[in-house]
């Protein structure tokens, strides 16, 4: 397999799709395409891009492509059994799909405000109201998984699993932006950034020179 990923500082949906590949604990290679670099309009219109119209990640298994992170979650639950995505239980399991969907189509303040950069921290600044109504809702679905069905580990059912890779990037932008965030979350967004997939990736994101200027600026 090949999964082509944006740049690992700022690409929140590259992560998910990377860390889906490494949750599947199936070999890959990794290449990374520097996003908006001068190259970036003519890569785009390349045969390797074509399926998804330029956009990343993308996964090539032989002749079969798939470019977008649920979806490789989903083909590679396929390829090694559902056990290391999604819960055993059928209502624990019903609920991370849901919350993995809720993610991937919605949070639109939140991200567009506060873009994904895991080799910056800055100074806490109050989010405004709609970012604040993400969060709020994003605390209250962790809440309730943690609550529910994740008394067996450090993450939103106990065990890493692919509702944890949907929810990554927010952890990523919690830590960026210094966002309010109560106890319990906080201890959550640690124990995602801890992981040894998230390890790996920031330290890749610390390696790499590419800067991208508008990802590079503090909320004012």
């Amino acid at each position: 397999m090949k999964l082509i990923i944006g740049n690992k500082a700022y690409s929140s949906w590259s992560l998910r799709g990377w860390l889906a590949c490494r949750q599947s604990g199936l070999p890959f290679e990794e290449v990374v395409v520097p996003l908006y670099d001068d190259a970036w309009d003519r890569r785009r219109e390349g045969d390797e891009f074509a399926p998804s119209s330029g956009k990343v990640p993308i996964l090539w298994d032989g002749d079969a492509v798939v470019w977008d992170s649920l979806a490789i979650v989903d083909y590679l639950a396929d390829k090694v059994g559902r056990e290391p995505f999604w819960p055993a239980d059928e209502a624990a399991r019903a609920m991370a799909r849901s919350m993995a969907a809720e993610m991937h189509s919605s949070f639109a303040a939140l991200r567009r405000k506060h873009t994904m950069n895991v080799r910056q921290v800055y100074p806490p600044v109050a989010p405004d109201d709609d970012v604040r109504a993400d969060l709020t809702r994003i605390f209250e679905l962790w809440a309730q998984a943690r609550a529910r069905f994740g008394s067996g580990g450090d993450f939103l059912f106990g065990e890493f699993g692919a509702a944890d890779i949907m929810f990554a990037p927010v952890c990523t932008r919690i830590a960026t932006y210094s966002l309010p965030t109560p106890r319990f979350a906080a201890a959550y967004v640690l124990a995602v950034l801890q992981h040894p997939f998230m390890q790996d990736w920031i330290a890749g994101a610390q390696e790499e020179e590419w800067v991208i200027e508008k990802f590079e600026q503090p909320v004012t």
